[in-house]
């Protein structure tokens, strides 16, 4: 699996979601150019000593980006991007391990240039999480927690431990 942020603009929700992509030896991709320098102190807080370990990818815009999918990732994995926009909820889809969750910027989301090419190859590709009708979005960092952590109980935790720590 992989994790892509499109254009992320709050440094400790990046740096939250580099570490939890390390902890789960996921890669993360970062789409575009970031709202802030990847150097940041807050970024490097978020992730603790976790984020220089990182597998951290950097395209310079969405083109890129697919192309670099299409060299990296089999044929089973599919692009799946998370918005509010879309019909289908999460936890109706049945995850692989080669896919790539894509998730917007905190402000914008997902543009809709990109949501459409998405929706253009297959509608089931948009997800959405399921929240209360007062509320415009989750945060970015629980979001990505909640949609890879889905995907691990499906797919039985794989290259997780399970063991009980002893310390």
């Amino acid at each position: 699996m992989i994790i892509a942020l499109y254009k992320p603009e709050i440094p400790p929700n990046t740096g939250n979601i580099g570490r939890l992509c390390y902890c789960t030896n996921t890669p993360l991709h970062i789409i575009g150019k970031p709202a802030f320098s990847l150097d940041e102190s807050s970024v490097k807080r978020a992730g603790l000593d976790y984020w220089e370990k990182l597998e951290l990818h950097l395209h310079e815009d969405w083109v890129s980006f697919r192309k670099s999918c299409k060299t990296s990732l089999s044929s089973v994995g599919k692009i799946l991007c998370f918005t509010r926009f879309a019909k289908k909820v999460y936890t109706e889809h049945i995850f692989s391990a080669e896919d790539t969750f894509v998730f917007g910027s905190e402000s914008k989301g997902i543009p809709n240039t990109i949501l459409d090419e998405i929706r253009h190859e297959n509608t089931e590709q948009l997800l959405r999480i399921p929240v209360s009708e007062n509320c415009r979005s989750l945060n970015l960092s629980n979001s990505v927690a909640i949609i890879l952590f889905e995907a691990f109980r499906q797919l039985g935790f794989p290259h997780l431990t399970r063991i009980l720590p002893t310390k």
